[in-house]
């Protein structure tokens, strides 16, 4: 550009040699970081947190969090401090953005910072209020991407795979990032097809059949409905499409009726658009493993803070310890999950995650009951005579009792609703210990509730008490 004199380019911005060393991505993963000594790996996590803390004290985000607390500088020293440092919550990041609008300074970047580094541009989902701006720094977006890389080849991603990208495509961090991922570090060809607001999900299936796609990324609830869509509309089994492995994010979903639509392997991951994946599948399925050379996992209990044992359940917080724009420092993302006791059979030393059981402020109090949408759409999917598709609606029908009813899909109009309604409702208040209205709903009529059509991010509660 005429009068500029340096514009930082971004194959110079990284030694990406040395980058390779430090989190080495697929295949060379698989014989280092995922057999890596407890003690090497304690060694590693020390010197990149020692980093993560003196970058958190240049912030004004930290400063303000750590000094509110009464933390100076030099009073974390290690790991072993880490339970000192106060966490923090999305309310608190909202709270940045409107302190120093529009970007906030949690992040210790500006677009200013451009003429020094190349940065990325992205959002948080935006499922409720205005989406959260983040700016990703060039180590950022690079070890996100070898991250996801180990993600996709330890689910048997192979070069030369064609992935289609189901997840949204636009502000938010979906699916560009897995494009990045996918075409850095695997070797596999990715087709952003997006969700079917950008490409009709009919249409997607008969892409993925016309090219020969082997391997889908997507949210479940996505994967469910394009496999309904091929069998009730297109007149296809989906098992003849060839897929062989399903990346997604189960949830508390159930993977069994999942790989049975679709006659392939669902692999479970769990990542956010800040942190990037943080933890995933291997072959075996007994846990997500934690990508712990890139972040440090805590599962804490939700009211004291106090840290649980493997296999207890409680609110995770993450610390990252690779990034230069926005680290996270103990931040409580609210997500459910446990630490998975023992070993897995694939020989890695890394610690396991287990599946994401809902979130902390989607939790309904009922009846002196903790109920989470998630498990109870589980409970409804199970049945083979509903498509897996529920809503669910929370309200004050006395002045002191509240009720949830759930609207749950039907296969088809033959169905018979007073009995699956019967058989679900006593199904829940087994499993669940509190009674729950359903309400079965024929095919179609919950997308306007969900947006499972449209959307990635699909939305599974209503709540009219607030």
């Amino acid at each position: 550009m005429e009068g500029e004199t340096h514009v930082p380019w971004y194959p110079s911005a990284l030694d990406f040699d040395a980058l390779h060393r430090d989190y080495p991505p697929p295949p060379d993963y698989f014989r280092t970081t995922r057999v890596i000594s407890r003690d090497e790996l304690r060694a590693k996590q020390e010197a990149r947190f020692a980093k993560t803390i003196e970058r958190g004290w240049e912030i004004p985000f930290f400063q303000r969090h750590w000094k509110n607390a009464g933390i100076a500088p030099g009073d974390i020293r290690g790991l072993d401090d880490l339970a000192r440092i106060p966490p923090y919550t999305v309310f608190d990041i909202r709270d940045s953005i409107a302190r120093a609008p529009p970007f906030g300074d949690f992040m210790g970047l500006s677009p200013a910072d451009g003429k020094r580094m190349p940065l990325v541009f992205h959002t948080s989902g935006g499922t409720t209020g205005t989406p959260r701006p983040m700016l990703y720094s060039p180590q950022d977006r690079q070890v996100m991407g070898i991250l996801g890389g180990r993600r996709f080849a330890m689910a048997g991603v192979k070069p030369g795979d064609l992935v289609m990208i189901t997840y949204a495509a636009g502000l938010w961090n979906g699916a560009i990032a897995i494009r990045e991922q996918i075409w850095g570090y695997t070797g596999a060809i990715p087709i952003v097809t997006a969700a079917g607001n950008v490409t009709p999900t009919r249409r997607q299936i008969e892409l993925a059949k016309l090219w020969g796609v082997n391997v889908i990324a997507g949210m479940p609830a996505f994967l469910r409905h394009m496999a309904n869509v091929a069998r009730d509309e297109l007149n296809l089994d989906p098992r003849s499409l060839g897929i062989k492995v399903l990346c997604t994010h189960l949830g508390a979903e159930d993977r069994a009726s999942l790989e049975e639509l679709w006659g392939a392997r669902a692999f479970d991951a769990y990542g956010t658009s800040e942190s990037g994946m943080l933890a995933a599948e291997c072959s075996h399925q007994t846990g997500m493993h934690i990508q712990e050379d890139a972040f440090v996992l805590e599962i804490v209990d939700p009211e004291t803070g106090t840290p649980l044992p493997p296999g207890a359940k409680g609110t995770t917080y993450i610390t990252t310890l690779y990034k230069y724009g926005a680290p996270q420092i103990r931040f409580n993302v609210n997500d459910i999950s446990a630490i998975a006791p023992g070993t897995c059979p694939c020989g890695s030393t890394l610690q396991r995650l287990e599946r994401i059981y809902g979130r902390n402020d989607n939790m309904v109090k009922l009846r002196g009951i903790n109920v989470f949408p998630e498990a109870v759409g589980a409970l409804a999917a199970s049945d083979a005579r509903t498509t897996g598709e529920y809503f669910c609606i929370v309200e004050r029908v006395d002045s002191d009792r509240d009720e949830m009813r759930v609207l749950v899909e039907v296969r088809d109009a033959g169905i018979d609703r007073a009995s699956l309604r019967d058989d679900l409702e006593r199904r829940l208040q087994e499993a669940l210990g509190v009674r729950i209205i359903v309400e079965p709903a024929g095919r179609g009529e919950l997308d306007s509730y969900t947006g499972t059509s449209q959307v990635t991010k699909v939305k599974r509660l209503l709540d009219k008490r607030s």
